[in-house]
């Protein structure tokens, strides 16, 4: 069975054999990598090369690609016609590859990379950019860090043909391309890094905002619907807030997915610098809070609020 059957799911996903683009994932993840290079040239062999040597667990991956003729390439929306179509695969991961010989649309990109948190000559860079190439999760892990993971591992074999930066739309995020790659710090085992990554790093989103009539800095996470978590969200003093602010979200999701726990409005937690919040539902008036899926906002306390809180809560001899 060809490429391009394979590639649109026809045909039965075998260890061993040609892999398959799994049919039945609904919504599955996606990255949207940035590139100076044009026109957009993309080796199977080095690719296939660069991912084997990324970890042990990608040893026997496979890289299969087909430049298109434009008169036969499939087009997105705007009518870029694609120049690369392809499977990356190993194990039970699948991804499909699709590279345009055509910028990214501007507004998808400004939305990504404007409230990024990395410097302004990258973000240039991205917003300069001459291709891009759409990596979209089709393997049968059901685990989504895991297939985050996994197209992560492809951007980094992306990074010496040109990919500057790596956007994940659904979270409006983006990060430089080369943080994927592997680094001493990883002390051989790029694939346990790219899986301790703060979820708001780049598999949710982080953004800060700046609303008119509304004190402070508002900052939000975006996309954690994909792992079964709700945004959260939270007004602040202001922009020197973002690393501690950060830290609060991303602690609180890792409370959720590894404890399996969940929240309701109404809940209170305490911080690490020793605050109280309270968890409520968006408010209809918060239009800066879009959006159809879950999300919470933490408030501190009011002072008769906290002093009833302490006078419930025990002592600790």
């Amino acid at each position: 069975m060809d490429l391009l059957e394979r590639f649109f799911g026809r045909g039965q996903h075998r260890d061993g054999g040609p892999p398959v683009a799994n049919p039945l994932l609904v919504d599955p993840p996606s990255v949207q990598v940035l590139l100076s290079a044009h026109p957009l040239v993309l080796p199977a062999e080095p690719i296939q090369a660069a991912l084997r040597a990324y970890h042990p667990e990608l040893s026997a991956a496979t890289v299969e690609l087909a430049e298109l003729p434009a008169q036969d390439a499939p087009t997105q929306a705007q009518g870029s016609p694609s120049a690369v179509v392809g499977l990356l695969a190993w194990k039970d991961h699948v991804i499909k590859l699709v590279g345009f010989n055509a910028p990214m649309p501007a507004s998808a990109v400004e939305r990504c990379v404007a409230p990024a948190h990395y410097p302004a000559e990258i973000k240039q860079q991205a917003l300069q950019h001459a291709t891009h190439v759409l990596l979209y999760y089709a393997g049968y892990d059901p685990n989504p860090l895991e297939q985050y993971v996994a197209l992560v591992a492809a951007t980094a074999a992306l990074v010496p043909h040109g990919a500057i930066v790596a956007l994940n739309e659904q979270a409006r995020t983006s990060v430089p391309a080369w943080v994927f790659l592997p680094n001493e710090e990883d002390r051989g085992d790029t694939l346990s890094a790219m899986r301790s990554l703060p979820l708001p790093f780049f598999y949710a989103g982080f953004v800060k905002m700046e609303v008119a009539g509304e004190e402070g800095v508002w900052m939000r996470t975006y996309g954690c619907h994909s792992f079964g978590l709700p945004d959260l969200a939270m007004r602040t003093e202001g922009h020197h807030r973002g690393s501690a602010t950060f830290s609060l979200f991303s602690n609180m999701l890792d409370y959720l997915r590894y404890e399996r726990q969940t929240f309701a409005a109404g809940d209170t937690i305490g911080t690490s610098e020793g605050d109280y919040l309270r968890l409520r539902l968006r408010n209809s008036d918060e239009w800066f809070l879009d959006g159809d899926e879950p999300l919470f906002v933490l408030e501190p306390l009011s002072p008769e609020e906290l002093a009833a809180l302490q006078r419930s809560t025990p002592e600790k001899n």
